[in-house]
């Protein structure tokens, strides 16, 4: 049977939204993979690194499913609330966790192998400080205009520069500026089905720059209107992208 919109507003505002998780999606929104597999890929090359870095490791889920981590193995995270959770979760596999922005607090040549996964912001240069030489940047990260469809329903149609940032050209030309070569470069747009309102609000709840300032209370009438849509629809479909970008430090 239907829920009630009510119903759905609240259990979704009450949801915990810590850590960088999404199981309390699952029944209620889909989202395709990319076909490359970070995880797996990541994982290969962390069993191959001798010292390594995650950059904004959000609540360190993804570190934390590698079967075989380098001894020594950092990573770093601003957001307080994820930094309490990724520390629980890391530091039993001896993962050292520091609260760090865009300014890394590691010597230069540092690491041989520096990840990120879905970085709000790439700090390019100091990436390429703390990379030893020979060493590689792997990340994944949100494409240009990912699930814009959502974005723009509560913010109305956005500009072209807006939704061309984070294209994966410009990541090719700022880590070329840093002084590292871009050897893999790949980019995919993925169906993205949400099926009932409050897997919206918890998203945007979560996801917090892609609506900015979102509150139910402030946007209740499109809420309101998206749940009505849903039910007559099944859903609401949008699309993310993502690329996969690896760059290496010259030797």
């Amino acid at each position: 049977m239907p829920r009630a919109f009510e119903e759905l507003v609240a259990e979704a505002e009450s949801a915990p939204v810590g850590g960088w998780g999404f199981s309390w999606l699952e029944g209620r929104a889909t989202e395709e993979r990319p076909s490359w597999g970070y995880a797996r890929l990541m994982g290969e090359r962390m069993a191959s690194a001798s010292v390594a870095l995650d950059v904004q490791t959000g609540g360190g889920e993804i570190l934390a499913g590698v079967s075989k981590l380098p001894a020594g193995t950092v990573a770093t995270e601003s957001w307080p609330p994820n930094i309490a959770h990724a520390a629980a979760l890391l530091r039993p596999r001896g993962v050292s966790v520091v609260a760090a922005g865009d300014v890394f607090p590691f010597a230069d040549d540092a690491f041989d192998l520096v990840v990120s996964r879905h970085p709000v912001a790439t700090a390019w240069m100091e990436i390429a400080r703390v990379l030893r030489p020979g060493g590689v940047y792997f990340s994944q990260q949100v494409g240009p205009g990912s699930v814009f469809e959502l974005a723009e329903y509560f913010l109305g149609p956005q500009p072209p520069e807006v939704r061309g940032r984070r294209h994966p050209d410009r990541a090719r030309a700022q880590a070329g500026s840093a002084g590292l070569e871009v050897v893999d470069l790949r980019m995919e747009s993925l169906r993205t089905e949400f099926f009932d309102v409050g897997a919206v609000i918890y998203f945007l709840r979560k996801v917090i720059w892609m609506v900015p300032g979102f509150t139910v209370a402030r946007y209740r009438p499109q809420l309101r209107a998206l749940h009505d849509r849903i039910q007559a629809d099944g859903s609401f479909v949008a699309h993310a992208t993502r690329f996969l970008i690896e760059a290496r430090r010259p030797s």
